[in-house]
């Protein structure tokens, strides 16, 4: 008899939340994770919740305040003199939130029975896991079922070696304890463009270098336009095409050679962050020894329920590819645990939303315009400004505006993408919709309380056929 009915390897957003559910579902179940914090102790919630998603935003949240008393708050009649910011209570602050998030995990284990073991879980066979342990002698428990959630790590440039004090990556970042004066970013992607916003914002001279012609090369190019000229407004220096091809650390600065239109030029800063995506994280799990295929890049390939080539054991989350979203990742481990428990589950991946959390954010779900030209697809658009929005005048942030996509003979939604304020919060009720099939007409005869900035996705719906109200 095995010592658990599952056994998921990672306490990630994918890991911690298919434990949770499994045992919701009746099923002995036990989570391995091997992170440990800066105290050296166990701390849950994987990257997003330790080195990711939330301490990111936490620093955002503190550089947004900074900058608006230090740039907005006298448009409301607030002064304030001798403004300054203490970046050790910044940090402190964040710390804080982390240490209560993960806490909270620990506590979402005990109260639904789940079987927290620290350690790296190693793959022995199809049913067990061998628990690695530094200076323990290593134990092996076994399971009816495995579910892989180890999520991602940053990728490394061989042409800019991470050493933790002037090259860094995203987890560096993190915890700068000063603000560096210049600094160097390597990849305009999400993580690139919140990082370069926290410190621009406090007073460092930004540069990020991205090797792509387009800006955000997946979001709509009107939307990616807007907020291209908008962050460069802001003071980040956003170089497009450049191809970096050494970082050198000489006399306490980083000197940075890159390619611009076939030009050689020189950057030099005082901190570089390297932000060019992340790869699984697949090493010491022994995939190859038990025979479970991955592709090219390194990513483990699964069936349609997120099964292995190994009846039995199950992978989700970064470790799979797709969108690298936490919230994906989470989708994934309830689909996962709910067919172990015999339920039909199933989740979509047309209705993921993707958010960049600048000023103004980004965020989008479906297909672009892009998109639907290529395929051929006939479609009508219905846009709306923020800048006609009462609510965003009355609160000071009329940047951006909202695009909605729309079949044009059946009128059904085939994606929305905004740009401005609280469009992390505006794009849930686009991803309602599309999960039911709505029709743009839906959206446009449902009514939006005044003055809100969800009255900007109703005029954009009703945008969709020629009827906008106020713009």
């Amino acid at each position: 008899m095995a010592d658990y009915n599952v056994i998921v390897i990672g306490a990630g957003p994918a890991g911690y939340v298919a434990a949770i559910r499994c045992a919701q579902l009746g099923m002995k179940t036990a989570c391995v994770d091997n992170w440990v914090n800066s105290e050296g102790k166990p701390s849950l919630g994987g990257t997003c919740l330790n080195v990711g998603c939330i301490p990111s935003k936490a620093l955002l949240d503190s550089s947004h305040h900074y900058y608006f008393m230090q740039k907005q708050a006298a448009q409301h009649g607030i002064q304030c003199e001798g403004l300054t910011i203490d970046i050790a209570a910044m940090q402190a602050r964040k710390d804080k939130i982390v240490k209560t998030l993960t806490q909270g995990i620990v506590g979402l284990f005990k109260k639904n029975q789940v079987t927290f073991i620290h350690g790296q879980g190693r793959l022995v066979s199809s049913n067990e896991v061998e628990i690695i342990v530094p200076q323990v002698n290593a134990q092996i428990v076994s399971a009816d079922y495995i579910i892989i959630a180890t999520g991602s790590v940053p990728t490394t440039l061989p042409m800019a070696p991470i050493d933790k004090q002037f090259i860094v990556d995203s987890t560096g970042a993190l915890a700068f304890n000063t603000v560096p004066q210049r600094l160097g970013i390597i990849g305009a992607g999400a993580i690139g463009l919140e990082l370069g916003s926290v410190w621009n914002r406090l007073g460092s001279q930004v540069t990020i270098l991205e090797a792509l012609p387009e800006f955000l090369a997946a979001a709509d190019r009107k939307i990616a336009a807007a907020a291209f000229k908008e962050l460069n407004k802001q003071g980040l220096n956003i170089k497009l095409h450049t191809q970096v091809t050494s970082a050198s650390v000489a006399n306490n600065e980083i000197t940075i050679t890159y390619q611009d239109n076939q030009e050689q030029k020189q950057l030099c800063v005082d901190k570089l962050v390297v932000a060019v995506g992340r790869k699984p994280n697949t090493d010491g799990l022994n995939t190859k020894a038990v025979g479970i295929r991955m592709d090219e890049r390194g990513f483990i390939q699964v069936d349609q329920s997120r099964q292995t080539d190994i009846p039995g054991i199950y992978a989700i989350g970064d470790v799979i590819g797709g969108p690298m979203l936490a919230h994906k990742g989470s989708e994934e481990g309830i689909m996962v645990a709910e067919r172990l428990a015999g339920q039909k589950s199933e989740m979509s991946y047309k209705t993921v939303p993707w958010v960049i959390y600048t000023a103004p954010e980004l965020a989008w779900v479906g297909q672009t315009e892009e998109q639907l030209q290529a395929a051929g697809i006939e479609y009508k658009l219905g846009q709306f400004p923020f800048a006609a929005s009462g609510r965003a005048k009355a609160q000071g942030d009329t940047n951006g505006m909202v695009r909605i996509l729309a079949h044009a003979h059946t009128d059904q939604i085939l994606g929305v993408h905004i740009l401005g304020l609280s469009a992390s919060e505006l794009i849930a009720e686009a991803v309602v919709a599309m999960e039911f099939e709505a029709s743009a007409e839906d959206l446009a005869r449902t009514i939006h309380a005044h003055p809100t900035l969800a009255e900007a996705i109703h005029e954009a719906a009703l945008g969709v056929d020629e009827r906008m109200i106020h713009a």
